[in-house]
């Protein structure tokens, strides 16, 4: 499932760094705006205990997580939208994306040169919100002009859109977002398809200094990037990426200690790879055998035999039934045999929408 989330922010506010950390895909990272201008993309590893107690359980030859795409995007600097600092390209690779994480500096360096000459993570998240919405702006009014005309010969589809179109065009003269217009089911729909930068869910990254990360909360300015997120119904992951990606070297039990030894119960990273999984919108469901134990990712809301189509083809195609069970019903019970006899594992059909969770064994007939 080729979805992405693209990693923006102002110029050196940590997001190649940060990219690097959860690809280990050695994105360049230098002290100076647009040295990552192509975007860097890499497949991440999405963490979950539950796949690790499966492998525990089952003792299969291999275990194979679920996984997703970042994106790394060169810096936008205020004047994007209108071809500034090679802003029309950042633009292009934003709209490729699914969703957004929004890197917001929130520590002092007077080392690392800040674009905007000081740091206010409020002021950096509106120079990019503002170049996104004037994007956006552009894009409806070469839209609306079109449409209106058939809007006033009485044509629905063109007054449906022309009212959807309105809507975005006043939430953008008043600085905001196009995900914040309420829209009804049908209206969603004319939505999705303008592809509009600011229609995209977002997450805030406040990026913190090495001695700030285990008292985040004191922090002023992630206080302020918390307040504003708050604001828009985002969320907010705190994370120093100097420390990721001293992190992302390490692996297991090493990793584990150092982990320990800063005092932190689960990285930033695994944080932010878990919220921006969940921002797509995706879910994680199991198949466990002793060849494979196997995460798969499925849309919220997917019915059975388009979460066997993941698998393969033939298994949507051929679809007979699902049997089911639920993670936490497995493990209590310690094995599929014995969940079976505590009624735990059901027969699903057609219409059965899959859970964030379920271990599922396909039925299918080719």
């Amino acid at each position: 499932m080729a979805l992405t989330t693209g990693i923006v922010g102002l110029p050196n506010v940590g997001k190649s760094t940060l990219f690097n950390a959860i690809t280990q895909a050695g994105a360049e990272s230098a002290n100076y705006p647009f040295c990552t201008i192509d975007p860097n993309v890499g497949i991440v590893e999405v963490p979950d205990y539950r796949l690790n107690k499966l492998t525990e359980l089952v003792e299969p030859q291999k275990t194979v997580p679920t996984a997703f795409e970042f994106t790394d995007i060169a810096g936008i600097v205020e004047g994007a939208s209108k071809g500034e600092g090679l802003g029309n390209k950042f633009l292009s690779h934003i709209r490729q994306v699914d969703a957004i994480s929004h890197v917001v500096r929130c520590f002092e360096d007077e080392n690392i040169t800040h674009v905007s000459g000081s740091v206010d993570p409020i002021r950096d998240i509106q120079v990019i919100n503002l170049e996104l919405i004037l994007a956006d702006m552009e894009t409806v009014e070469k839209r609306i002009g079109r449409v209106e005309k058939m809007a006033k010969q009485k044509d629905k589809d063109a007054m449906a859109e022309f009212e959807v179109l309105d809507k975005f065009r006043e939430a953008f003269e008043n600085e905001m977002p196009a995900r914040s217009v309420e829209l009804s089911t049908e209206q969603i729909k004319i939505a999705k398809g303008l592809h509009l930068l600011t229609w995209k869910p977002v997450l805030y990254v406040a990026n913190v200094s090495e001695d700030e990360i285990l008292d985040a909360d004191q922090n002023p300015y992630v206080a302020k990037v918390k307040d504003f997120a708050l604001t828009e119904g985002s969320e907010v992951i705190v994370v120093c990426a100097k420390i990721e990606s001293e992190i992302a070297e390490l692996e297991g039990e090493e990793k584990e200690e150092f982990l320990n030894d800063l005092g932190i119960e689960e990285s930033g990273l695994d944080q932010l790879i878990k919220a921006a999984y969940s921002l797509l919108g995706l879910e994680t469901y199991f198949t466990a055998g002793k060849q494979e134990v196997r995460a798969w990712t499925i849309r919220k809301g997917t019915k059975a035999p388009q979460a066997a189509g993941v698998i393969h083809t033939d298994f949507e195609r051929g679809f007979i039934r699902a049997e089911v069970v639920s993670f936490d019903d497995l493990i209590t019970a310690g094995t599929m045999s014995v969940a079976k006899e505590n009624g735990k594992v059901r027969l699903e059909g057609k219409e059965y929408i899959v859970q964030d969770g379920d271990v599922i064994h396909f039925r299918f007939n080719v």
